[in-house]
């Protein structure tokens, strides 16, 4: 009896050792799995074209421009996951001076896709204190 009691220590000894092998093995897996391709990345902006519409500008007098820009921004989710994005807002500036802004609407880009969107800008000189600059880079065409 005792050598029975010695062998089935034995078996139970070796389906513990398979046991905590396994379980060794399934978390070196998911570890590998985790780091690799579950990886969190940062999704990338980017401003693919933007068009001018209403380009109305003054070089005589006292200099003034005004327009509207509609700017295509597409945001690349490199993720497994989707990605929300809440409003923002969206400046253009002139020199230090912000001389347009519009609005981004809240969205969301799907996993491994590129979400693609329209932003109306409105653009005035309004508020551009050195005017001798600015009469400059409009009669240069700048």
């Amino acid at each position: 009896m005792l050598e029975s009691q010695k062998l089935k220590n034995m078996q139970n000894m070796k389906c513990y050792a398979y046991i905590i092998a396994g379980v060794v093995f399934q978390t070196i897996i998911i570890l590998v799995f985790a780091l690799t391709v579950m990886r969190i990345k940062t999704p990338s902006v980017r401003l693919t074209s933007v068009t001018v519409q209403n380009l109305v500008y003054n070089t005589t007098g006292s200099p003034a421009f005004s327009m509207n820009l509609i700017a295509e921004i597409a945001v690349k989710n490199k993720n497994f996951g989707h990605f929300r994005f809440d409003n923002s807002t969206t400046n253009v500036t002139y020199g230090d001076m912000i001389v347009g802004d519009g609005d981004i609407i809240k969205g969301r880009a799907n996993a491994r896709k590129t979400k693609r969107f329209n932003v109306t800008i409105d653009i005035s000189s309004i508020g551009i204190t050195d005017s001798e600059i600015l009469s400059n880079e409009l009669k240069s065409g700048i």
